[in-house]
């Protein structure tokens, strides 16, 4: 995460990269890169504040390591830290509203596991959001493509930008990297993910 400007915005530009989140109420952009991970902005319209975060793997209650993982890698603890921060800083669950962004296939892997990646974080969102009552006002999901998104915390307004030519390339080495860290296995319908074992 860092702190930036860019040419043609006014405001400051705060970066969050995979396994973050960030909230605020001040006059901020909140900007992430996604490929295959998604992100979820939260945004109240009394309080006129919100945040997003950036989960790379929807996560699975009955994986040990999700549920001890301190960080927003895991879509599951993601929405729990951005929702939780949202109602420490005063916003009320009935004012928030949602939008989901990303899950695009941009590696193209064919029928595995790992293909399933994008598709899972995708259903993981909305099925998170439709559970907890959270109004989805807006998404951008799947396709083949990674995506740039301007999320403007005190208006709740998403500038959101289809990344092409060699920035893919860029994104593409990145998960290609991730997918490399982590192993996989299948039980049932649902994937599990584990991490890679850690070496003594």
């Amino acid at each position: 995460m860092f702190n930036h400007r860019l040419s043609g915005f006014e405001q400051a530009v705060v970066t969050i990269h995979p396994g973050e989140y960030f909230v605020s109420s001040e006059d901020i952009i909140i900007s992430t890169v996604l490929g295959s991970c998604v992100s979820v902005s939260l945004w109240d319209s009394r309080r006129r504040m919100g945040g997003i975060n950036h989960f790379m793997l929807p996560g699975n209650p009955a994986n040990e390591d999700t549920g001890q993982a301190q960080s927003a890698k895991y879509g599951l603890f993601a929405m729990e830290l951005l929702y939780n921060e949202l109602l420490k800083r005063g916003a009320k669950k009935a004012n928030l509203v949602a939008k989901v962004f990303g899950g695009g296939s941009v590696l193209q892997l064919g029928p595995s596991n790992a293909s399933r990646i994008p598709g899972s974080n995708v259903d993981f969102a909305f099925a998170y959001l439709e559970r907890e009552k959270f109004a989805i006002v807006a998404s951008d999901t799947g396709g083949v493509l990674p995506r740039k998104v301007f999320f403007f915390a005190k208006t709740g307004r998403v500038l959101l930008k289809r990344l092409r030519g060699s920035q893919v390339a860029a994104v593409q080495r990145e998960e290609a990297d991730y997918l490399r860290s982590i192993r996989w296995t299948q039980a049932g319908t649902a994937i599990v993910f584990e991490p890679p074992s850690r070496q003594p």
